[in-house]
């Protein structure tokens, strides 16, 4: 318990006062109905405003398209599991013995998603300005780490598609395997009389932005 508490103080700048909301923002759906799932869907709208209000300010020139690619990004899946290795999450996970077995202390998809129930829990103990400043500590250089927003992959290829009067790329799950909280989908993506390409990722969506990014690094 203490060590618990010692790390989210060193990792949030706040003194849990309920270790029990903490914990639970910690433990995954493996050991019970307790678990990070409804912190998380807090969690996660609580990221996008804070990220959103961020980009606004560092951004005062650019147009919501572009602010919204940035947005995209700083709130992916991708993104947030790279946070929850950076602060060490996996050392505090709570998780059954069949999460542990299959993996779940390096899934992309559970990693992200205990930072972002993480952030639930401190938005409900400690406020806004509390989870702002550990989101905004937390993200460090990466709001601004590119000197133009990027471009989704998925948008990119389409673009790509209009600009040569190809048709739409259009997406398929050809296979899905793995244990059912932790999911591996494979999908392809094809743009007609053009090419395809194929990819894996932990969501369909992850799978689909790889399918896109490989099937535009052969265009380019």
């Amino acid at each position: 318990m203490a060590q618990l508490a010692d790390w989210i103080e060193r990792h949030t700048g706040h003194a849990p006062k309920d270790l029990a909301l903490f914990e639970r923002a910690l433990t995954h759906s493996s050991r019970g109905d307790e678990n990070y799932e409804r912190l998380e869907f807090l969690g996660d709208r609580v990221l996008g405003l804070v990220i959103a209000d961020w980009l606004y300010e560092l951004f005062p020139a650019e147009p919501e398209g572009k602010l919204s690619r940035r947005l995209n990004v700083l709130v992916s899946r991708s993104t947030c599991a790279e946070v929850a290795r950076d602060l060490e999450l996996a050392g505090q996970m709570r998780l059954g013995k069949q999460a542990r077995d299959d993996g779940a202390f390096e899934s992309d998809n559970v990693l992200g998603d205990m930072v972002e129930s993480l952030t639930g829990a401190l938005w409900l103990e400690a406020g806004f300005e509390t989870a702002k400043t550990f989101i905004r500590k937390a993200w460090g250089d990466r709001v601004n780490r590119r000197d133009s927003a990027p471009q989704h992959p998925k948008s990119a290829l389409q673009e790509w598609a209009a600009a040569n009067d190809r048709k739409a790329p259009a997406y398929e799950v050809i296979g899905r395997s793995g244990p059912q909280h932790a999911p591996t989908f494979v999908v392809r993506v094809a743009i007609r009389g053009v090419g395809e390409a194929e990819a894996e990722g932990l969501s369909k969506q992850d799978a689909e932005t790889e399918a896109a990014q490989v099937l535009l690094d052969r265009l380019q």
